[in-house]
């Protein structure tokens, strides 16, 4: 399974010459099997770019959201493919607490873009999923709660032997309602060749950003050893978090195990 990121930002895009080497888009990641099966996690402004890409086929698609924040949406009324009447697009939803499953189409109604939502050319579908593990293809799914503000679904993803958790926007230590308590957290990523996992903050952010829904970088790195991952991917960095600071970041964990790296748009992985 090969992983690549187009979008590592959280919150709002940050284009600038301090972010120009991790990049400034906000979440978006594809996954490919050996198969050559796609699978997009989230629609952030990353996702504009690999639009680009896939403008050389019009293979059926499938994007998996993992809630309806601007951050993770936002991307879309700009992805290529969409306009391409030959394509097939499915969209599942987050499992959020209000259930707004066409969020991603509504941020395109009446005033708020230009183009309307049933303008797009390709046929786009909006199809909840109720289990919480069920197969896509080659891809095996199995989903929980995301302690985040309106909350959201984490993935783990398995295709090819391999397995991959995506748990981004996470809390790890929320100050009230936990959807998913951190032993659950263990079990859930537990073994995974790669954990993709928020890290948008640090211990100077707090008690600031306590209860916004997001986790320190050392909490993420601690989950990571308790659960025996073997590769750990800092994701969701926060807005004000400057290239040389994520190098910094990257430098103090380094020789560690599990191997833990920071995200960077255009990085390639295969697990």
């Amino acid at each position: 399974m090969q992983i690549k990121f187009y979008g590592v930002r959280g919150s709002i895009p940050t284009p600038g010459v301090d972010t120009q080497r991790y990049g400034g888009n906000t979440p978006c990641v594809l996954l490919t099997s050996q198969n050559g099966q796609r699978l997009i996690l989230d629609s952030g402004t990353g996702i504009r770019l690999l639009g680009q890409e896939l403008l050389a086929d019009t293979a059926d698609l499938v994007l998996l959201l993992s809630h309806n924040h601007w951050d993770h949406i936002q991307g879309f009324p700009f992805f290529a493919p969409a306009y391409q009447a030959e394509r097939s697009i499915r969209i599942i939803p987050g499992n959020t607490l209000n259930g707004q499953h066409q969020a991603i189409l509504q941020q395109m109604s009446g005033e708020f873009f230009p183009v309307a939502p049933e303008q797009l050319a390709a046929t786009i579908r909006i199809t909840p999923v109720i289990e919480d593990q069920w197969q896509l293809g080659d891809f095996q799914i199995q989903r929980c709660r995301l302690n985040h503000p309106g909350s959201g679904s984490a993935y783990r993803i398995t295709a090819d032997g391999q397995t991959l958790a995506y748990v981004t926007d996470n809390e790890l230590f929320p100050p009230e309602q936990e959807l998913t308590s951190r032993g659950q957290w263990l079990e859930f990523v537990e073994g995974v060749d790669v954990l993709i996992h928020d890290g948008q903050y640090l211990e100077a952010d707090m008690p600031t950003k306590l209860g916004w829904g997001h986790s320190l970088v050392s909490q993420a790195v601690v989950l990571a050893k308790e659960a025996q991952v073997k590769k750990l991917v800092i994701f969701s960095h926060d807005p004000d978090r400057s290239d040389q600071q994520l190098d910094q970041l990257a430098l103090q964990f380094s020789g560690q195990q599990p191997e833990v790296l920071m995200a960077r748009e255009g990085m390639e992985l295969w697990c």
